[in-house]
């Protein structure tokens, strides 16, 4: 009998991994401890694979050679303590699925900015004639991707739950855009460990690979400071320097192997200084991959970004409603506030995952009218700004959005920014969003 790899968590990581495992000759055991969606069910029924839902059967797993963990499924649960006793190594997927191809690959991480960024370089890069997938947080599953197509490269966003599954994932081209506290729940409250995870994709990187980053960010330059990289380094800056690729608040400049160019930032389809970073990290792969950078102003013209980033759902009675149900962390909502450019009814709350406030307070004070509170527990959010600004209470999305159109008049903004996990209320921050969008349209 072929070796046993079993899978844990059946979504599109998961599936996407067996259906590769099963190609490579594997015998393959998915088991998910909750309910399998039919979409799955179907391919793994399609490709003979067997699984089990509602239950880990231990013996089973405990009797593979390697074990492929689905992000989402904390480290703490008990079938995974018995594996790491056992000395069953419990990869993740981008690392299973890197050991089959032999495209480069540009990892793509980040507190904030990787779906966009990914979206960017992707865009790019396929626009400018590259055989180019995009996969990892996003998509089709890379594993799947590398079961059944055959690109040249392979653009993928990473969060620090894949990366912690690494051994020996390799980018050709490593980012980190940003680190925030995040995801403080999975890592023991404590930031050095968050911040090491991310770190990760740097680990197996070598004098001929390449690493980008946005030099504004303290907590990437400190540990720059500790870490001593092998890899090619690439700063992006928003000042005039000596870096690569510059913004000067009017044109992004692109000065790599002295070929001078310039794109507009008033073209370009996404606003503000964040995007501007997710711009010119996108185009700083684009340059390592020696594509023509005078292409790039039409290319990242035609861009759209993806749905739930400061998406403009509508404009009714002179009010702008505006769907950021993506922002799951207080940076991201700092992002969101930074570019605002009225008067702001910020809907937010959900799901606290260790969000410090703080970081966003000078900003709420300058913005904001009104945070109109939704969620099942506000009072981290009432502690954090209470006497600040006005706050109201609700406990659902319709009631919030409500409670906010009492509240603006004309040419103000209604900002579904939640800085929180959506899990209380909803299925994910999509459902959340896309509630939100419809309950606007029917106003």
């Amino acid at each position: 009998m072929s070796k046993l790899i079993s899978i844990l968590g059946a979504g599109e990581s998961g599936v996407g991994a067996a259906i590769l495992a099963k190609a490579k000759g594997y015998n393959v055991f998915v088991s998910d401890k909750g309910e399998i969606a039919d979409k799955y069910k179907k391919e793994l029924l399609q490709a003979n694979i067997e699984f089990e839902e509602g239950n880990h059967s231990f013996d089973v797993i405990l009797s593979s050679i390697e074990v492929i963990k689905s992000p989402g499924i904390p480290d703490k649960i008990e079938i995974i303590k018995q594996l790491r006793k056992k000395g069953i190594a419990v990869i993740s997927e981008i690392e299973f699925a890197a050991r089959y191809t032999n495209a480069k690959l540009i990892g793509i991480t980040g507190s904030n900015g990787k779906t966009t960024t990914t979206l960017l370089t992707y865009h790019l890069l396929k626009n400018l004639g590259l055989n180019v997938g995009l996969a990892g947080n996003i998509g089709v599953s890379f594993a799947k991707q590398v079961a059944y197509e055959n690109y040249d490269y392979y653009v993928l966003e990473v969060s620090s739950f894949q990366l912690d599954g690494i051994l020996r994932f390799r980018p050709y081209i490593s980012m980190i855009l940003n680190i925030t506290p995040d995801h403080l729940d999975r890592y023991e409250y404590y930031f050095q460990n968050y911040v090491d995870a991310k770190f990760k994709i740097t680990s197996n990187l070598t004098p001929e690979d390449h690493f980008i980053y946005w030099n504004g960010d303290a907590t990437v330059l400190d540990e720059l400071q500790k870490r001593n990289l092998s890899c090619n380094l690439h700063p992006v800056s928003l000042e005039n320097n000596s870096s690569s690729v510059y913004s000067d608040g009017e044109f992004i400049h692109i000065n790599y192997k002295s070929k001078n160019t310039s794109v507009a930032i008033n073209e370009l389809p996404i606003s503000g200084k964040h995007n501007q970073i997710n711009m010119m990290c996108a185009i700083m792969v684009a340059r390592l991959l020696e594509l023509d950078a005078t292409l790039f102003q039409n290319v990242l013209n035609s861009f759209k970004n993806i749905s739930h980033r400061l998406e403009l759902v509508r404009n009714y009675e002179g009010v702008q409603y505006i769907n950021d149900s993506k922002a799951t962390n207080v940076d991201s909502v700092y992002y969101a506030l930074d570019s605002m450019k009225t008067p702001v009814i910020l809907i937010a709350g959900g799901v606290d995952k260790g969000n410090d406030y703080t970081h966003i307070e000078a900003l709420i004070v300058e913005k904001v009218k009104a945070i109109v509170c939704m969620g099942v527990d506000n009072s981290k959010l009432f502690h954090a700004f209470e006497g600040k600004v006005k706050l109201v209470s609700t406990h659902s999305l319709y009631e919030a959005i409500e409670e906010s159109q009492k509240l603006a008049i004309a040419g103000d903004t209604v900002l579904l920014s939640p800085a929180c996990a959506s899990f209380d209320l909803f299925k994910n921050y999509e459902d959340r969003g896309n509630q939100f969008m419809n309950i606007v349209n029917s106003l």
